[in-house]
């Protein structure tokens, strides 16, 4: 098995590893150390299975192969298939705001103490590369332009934790043993016995403190936050965050600092997330116009 951290608390237990750039966490409402074991063969295997597939941070995996592929057809299987098709309707949905092909922006912008923002040119020809509906696909091929990128970044953490929870859910389930996926952050809760206490959960804040305000209970359910709170640069007096406009190619301006929402699945808490602070100042009542549950910090 990968590396990782199984310590006892009371009541519970709690599986520690890293992936995907996270910090990711299993939180058990069992304390049988040879069970647990078996739930962290499951979640660990499946999150680096799908780390290892999408992450575009890896050589000569799917993603890489999608986004050399020049123009040329490729092969692609059922699950990417259906992460495409959600990605497309997120793109339909939020008329082109939420694109997952608005990934090649990151090369001309920086999020750290010395950047500057990019050239008027710059961005105008990187604009070019960006638009979901100029790839084609179907569930075994797919085809993208010359030039484009594909990114699963803004969906990828967030289907991991689906997916781990999904594995989990039948051992975990005939043990009635509660459990709660926190992937940095995004995360699912699962209450599978009926004397379950819930779990207790930070919320992301620019000023967090030890107030009640900082935090949730929650026993079942969906979490996903997005927000500029920590990527973000400063250049002559002005803030760039790092959540990017595709169709201007710049950050968000008069976004909120963080959005937290809630969903029954975690890939859709953070497609709401993400495209309600691609809303800009607007971002509260895109939310609330959709009856989306959320806490919002500005």
């Amino acid at each position: 098995m990968s590396q990782f951290k199984l310590t006892e608390h009371k009541g519970f237990i709690r599986i520690v590893f890293a992936a995907m750039a996270s910090p990711c966490e299993v939180l058990i409402r069992n304390t049988d150390h040879e069970f647990c074991m078996k739930v962290a063969q499951l979640a660990i295997d499946e999150t680096y299975r799908i780390e290892q597939k999408f992450s575009r941070y890896i050589s000569d995996n799917l993603v890489d192969r999608m986004n050399s592929s020049n123009g040329k057809t490729i092969t692609i299987d059922d699950e990417v298939c259906k992460l495409l098709e959600y990605a497309r309707n997120m793109f339909e949905a939020s008329d082109g705001l939420f694109d997952i092909t608005s990934g090649v922006l990151r090369k001309i912008w920086r999020f750290d103490s010395s950047a500057k923002p990019p050239t008027t040119r710059q961005i105008q020809s990187h604009i070019k590369k960006i638009g979901f509906d100029k790839i084609s696909y179907n569930s075994n091929s797919f085809t993208m332009p010359k030039g484009m990128e594909i990114d699963f970044g803004g969906l990828g953490k967030e289907y991991a934790v689906d997916q781990v929870a999904s594995q989990i859910i039948p051992l975990c389930g005939a043990a009635e043993a509660s459990f709660l996926v926190n992937f940095g952050g995004d995360l699912s809760a699962y209450k599978l016995s009926d004397c379950a206490p819930p779990w207790t959960i930070g919320l992301e804040s620019p000023d967090f403190n030890e107030s009640p305000e900082s935090y949730i209970n929650m026993t079942h359910g969906c979490v996903a936050t997005s927000g500029n709170t920590t990527r973000y640069f400063e250049y002559r007096g002005k803030r760039y965050g790092h959540l990017l406009n595709p169709k201007t190619g710049y950050p968000v301006e008069h976004a909120p600092m963080s959005i937290t929402t809630f969903a029954n699945n975690c890939v859709l808490a953070g497609s709401l997330s993400s495209l309600a602070m691609l809303k800009g100042k607007d971002a509260e009542t895109f939310l609330i116009a959709q009856s989306v549950r959320h806490l919002c910090t500005w």
